[in-house]
This record gives C-alpha cells, structure tokens and sequence, in this order.
C-alpha cells in the first residue's frame, strides 16, 4: 500500500466524519457511551465482503468477526471468545454465519493449493469438501465452487450451534437465532440459505 493511499484513508475518515457530525451531531458522543448491537456478522475477511456496508448498518449496528472462509472451529479461542461477548454480554438476538460465491478460501479447499498456516486453516473445510465430492463432481467449475460455498455455510452455522457455548445459552433461556446467509460479490446481493436455528433441542436436529 503506498503512501498516497494511507494519507488518502485519513483524508476519507475526516470526510466521513464531518458527513456524520452533519447528518447527526450526537452521533459519536451517542457511540462512545455503549454499544448495543443486536447482531453477531460471522463472515469471510475477504476485502470485497465488509459487513457493515453490505447490510447497510452503522457502527454500532452489528459486532463483527471475520476470518478467511468464514469458518467456525470449536478450537479457535479467537471466534469463541467473540461469540461468548456478543451472546452473553451484548445479548445479541440474531447471529448470521455469512459466506460469499466466488470464496477465495473455498476455492483453495477445492483446489488443495495452499499450505502454510492458511493450509492448516483450511483443513476442516477440504474435509467438508471430500465428502461433497461425488456431488460436486458433476456440476461445471464455477458451479462447483459456489455450491461448496453454500455447503461450507452450513457446514459452520451447524459447527456453531453445536458447541457447549450455545447450548448452554439456550438453556439458560436466552434468545437469539443463527442463520446462514451468503452474499453474491457479482451483484451485491445477500440470500437467506433458509437455514436457522433458535434452540438447543433445533440444534440437536442438525
């Protein structure tokens, strides 16, 4: 990244802020007190899929944690940890798993071609790919890679509500639900995979 462009972020915040100060003086003094966002964004951390302007919230709207794949793995302390704030500190009442077509991570899963610490990362999801082989196999490239994307969706949400974090939220009687989206970069759409779980005994079924 250049010069240019770091001088040109500072330039865009200060223009973002004086664009926010003029639509809402109290804006910022409002945010500094708390945040109150009633949704957890689970998504990839490819650069095109920000979750805040694709869904069109403000800062403060949605707590977000972003990995490559948008994966959940009942290992990574990192994701848990976020999840556990957001559920049992904010008391956010929706959770979306978010993937998007066209997935870097995804296609590296079919592919096999990374190794390195994003290899080991991808490991789960090209195990997720192995038993949707035969599947896949017939459908064309592009068609492929999409499809494992939506698969991976839900591979995660199910990852997600199985562990003893949300069961133990549930029956503890708070309320939220997780739901599986994917957002398509080709024409900026998200799309309900219609996969949504709201209690334990939900989650026993997946």
């Amino acid at each position: 990244m250049s010069n240019n462009i770091l001088e040109a972020m500072f330039k865009n915040n200060a223009a973002w802020v004086a664009n926010m100060i003029a639509e809402d003086p109290d804006f910022f003094a409002r945010l500094a007190k708390q945040q109150k966002p009633e949704l957890l964004w689970i998504g990839c951390s490819d650069s095109r899929v920000p979750a805040n302007q694709i869904s069109g919230l403000l800062p403060g709207e949605v707590f977000v944690h972003r990995n490559i794949a948008n994966v959940v793995s009942p290992t990574d302390t990192n994701c848990l940890a976020v999840v556990e704030y957001a559920v049992t500190v904010l008391k956010v009442k929706h959770i979306i798993v978010c993937g998007h077509y066209q997935c870097g991570g995804v296609q590296a899963a079919l592919s096999g071609g990374l190794s390195g610490h994003v290899g080991a990362w991808l490991d789960d999801l090209r195990e997720v790919y192995e038993r949707h082989r035969d599947d896949l196999s017939g459908l064309p490239e592009t068609a492929a890679l999409n499809r494992l994307c939506e698969i991976n969706v839900a591979h995660q949400l199910t990852r997600l509500c199985r562990t003893d974090l949300l069961r133990d939220a549930w029956q503890q009687g708070l309320t939220f639900s997780v739901h599986g989206w994917i957002y398509s970069i080709e024409d900026g759409l998200l799309k309900d995979l219609d996969l949504t779980v709201s209690s334990a005994e939900e989650a026993s079924r997946l």
